[in-house]
């Protein structure tokens, strides 16, 4: 246990994280203790963490096959939880398989077997028809924001799934939602739940933003000049107002990005990693942001549509006032517009004509080096401050891929950097930087 618990250490200050917190602790001896857990707890607490530590630490090493199964119900969500699997530097193997990625790509990096495999049900359930990789030491499976996965229609590749694990010793589903029932070909018999989704001292209000017309865009556009310079999302119901929004944004000069189902997958990557280094303050999405998308500080929310279920309106809102940190989630409505009956009562936020937002002061670049180039966010951080001449004040947030990587920078130098380090050599491999 020593042993176990002086690595649990090096990677808590790998991650930056000096303590977990109370809902982490409680899930980590949950889950060593339990062959069944069922964790909730609200968004943005910690709950890809606190599952991580406790099945990564009963991995074991000599065994180079797929042993941690973990089942999402986004491509965003995959993506997100091997980000925090890698950034632990745990030694073990990992890959996140997902539709929208090539099945071969997914076949050779299989290959050579992750310990930790992480994925969508319908590619998941690909790879166990073809017999992609063993399950002979597959022995834990983890089922995050299990709900949504239901929700969504995945039931049928699910249950499937669950059918090829016939050694799993251990099971651990999470969810930010309360009440659910767990259905039966889950397998649960005594589950241990864990159940923090009612603690906590953030402080989240709502408020009523009142358009005087039937047509909102005049008062979005003067709510974002009132809010100032702050991230915040815009929550839509219909891709095709995200887009008649984006329009009439950009012709009053305020800086944004989109999210939502019908863009292409790199896009949508795009838009979500601009977000969380600061090119963009602002997002305009659709209810797929509403959780399950690793977005830190957001320090507001605006509904412009309003969901039709309250379940929606509840996960909207707990994308701001995250952990300890407080948040406002505003109501943009008509005047004259019938609210559903789950709405609360709002005092009204009054608008001041204030000036446009500054755009952000940072750009994002890509290289196209990456992890399978063996390049570190440390090569990177060493070529922009030798070659690229800029200052640790210009250098943002690094975020390493395994074919590429994209680098916040000062809008300053972003010109400089790629006429100074474009075609220039990183490692081995010779890179282009250009404007992401």
């Amino acid at each position: 246990m020593i042993s176990h618990q002086k690595n649990q250490q090096q990677i808590l200050a790998k991650l930056g994280i000096d303590t977990l917190n109370e809902m982490q602790e409680a899930a980590q001896l949950a889950i060593h203790a339990s062959k069944e857990v069922v964790l909730l707890s609200p968004t943005g607490t910690g709950k890809t963490l606190a599952f991580l530590l406790p099945v990564i630490a009963e991995l074991d090493p000599s065994i180079h096959e797929v042993q941690l199964l973990v089942v999402v119900p986004s491509r965003e969500l995959a993506i997100q939880i091997e980000q925090v699997a890698r950034n632990m530097g745990t030694g073990y193997k990992i890959h996140a398989a997902y539709g929208g990625q090539s099945f071969n790509t997914d076949r050779q990096a299989i290959k050579h077997r992750p310990s930790i495999l992480i994925g969508t049900p319908g590619r998941l359930a690909d790879h166990l028809r073809r017999d992609t990789f063993s399950t002979e030491y597959l022995t834990t499976l983890v089922l995050d924001e299990f709900d949504k996965s239901l929700e969504v229609g995945f039931e049928g590749e699910m249950t499937e799934i669950i059918s090829y694990l016939p050694k799993l010793s251990k099971k651990v589903l999470t969810s930010a939602t309360q009440g659910l029932s767990i259905p039966s070909f889950v397998g649960l018999e005594k589950p241990v739940t864990v159940d923090y989704l009612h603690q906590g001292s953030s402080k989240l209000e709502i408020k009523a933003m009142i358009s005087p017309e039937k047509d909102k865009l005049a008062t979005l556009e003067k709510a974002l000049r009132h809010l100032g310079n702050q991230p915040g999302i815009i929550f839509c119901n219909f891709k095709d107002t995200i887009a008649r929004i984006s329009d009439y944004l950009t012709e009053y000069g305020i800086a944004h990005g989109s999210f939502y189902g019908g863009m292409e997958q790199r896009d949508r990557e795009l838009s979500l990693l601009k977000f969380r280094n600061g090119t963009h303050q602002l997002l305009l999405a659709t209810d797929l942001a509403a959780r399950g998308i690793d977005i830190p500080d957001i320090k507001f929310i605006i509904h412009y549509h309003l969901p039709v279920r309250e379940e929606e309106f509840t996960h909207r809102n707990g994308r701001t006032a995250r952990m300890h940190n407080d948040g406002v989630a505003y109501v943009l409505h008509w005047r004259n517009e019938r609210l559903p009956d789950f709405m609360p009562t709002m005092e009204e936020e009054y608008l001041l004509d204030k000036e446009t937002p500054t755009s952000s002061i940072w750009d994002t670049l890509h290289i196209t080096g990456g992890r399978k180039d063996k390049i570190s966010k440390g090569d990177i951080a060493g070529l922009f401050f030798k070659q690229g001449g800029i200052t640790k004040e210009q250098l943002g947030i690094i975020e390493l891929k395994q074919q590429d990587a994209f680098i916040a920078v000062h809008k300053t130098v972003s010109n400089q950097l790629i006429q100074k380090l474009n075609n220039t050599r990183l490692k081995k491999a010779k890179v282009r930087v250009k404007l992401a």
